[in-house]
């Protein structure tokens, strides 16, 4: 018998692919406990028709993602901090402050898709990783001025 898996089984498959499985185990298990539904012709028909939908609406998603890896990796964000010693500012730059200045900016950004690969301590250039969706990331120039006064 093939099935069309609702939900990930396991030892078995994952969620929209279609396996062979015993008539009992599909009859008496899968289709019951709602893991499954029997792979008729337009089940399947329709099984391909919502993954084909689905592909276009993630190239959508990240067609967008590279229009706004674009604007990000175009733009210049620059903080400024009281310094001490040797150009070192009073605290750190977080990813916190970025999203901040990202959102004042018109971008919707989490903190959490931010990356430094250095805490900034000091004055200076340094860039940062966003990840804009998970196939694409853009890298944000940061720009760390003394406050005068």
């Amino acid at each position: 018998m093939d099935v069309i898996l609702i939900d990930d089984v396991e030892h078995l498959g994952e969620e929209g692919e279609i396996y062979e499985v015993a008539d009992g185990y599909g009859r008496n298990y899968l289709i019951p406990q709602g893991l499954a539904r029997v792979a008729t012709d337009g089940a399947v028909r329709q099984l391909r028709d919502e993954k084909r939908q689905q592909a276009q609406k993630q190239a959508a998603k990240k067609d967008v993602a590279q229009e706004l890896k674009q604007e990000l990796e175009d733009m210049q964000v620059v903080f400024s901090a009281k310094v001490g010693e040797d150009n070192r500012i009073f605290g750190t730059v977080t990813t916190q402050q970025i999203a901040v200045e990202l959102g004042n900016r018109g971008y919707d950004v989490d903190r959490r898709d931010i990356n430094l690969d250095d805490e900034i301590r000091e004055v200076g250039a340094y860039t940062a990783t966003i990840g804009v969706h998970p196939e694409v990331d853009a890298a944000l120039d940061i720009q760390v001025i003394p406050e005068s006064g």
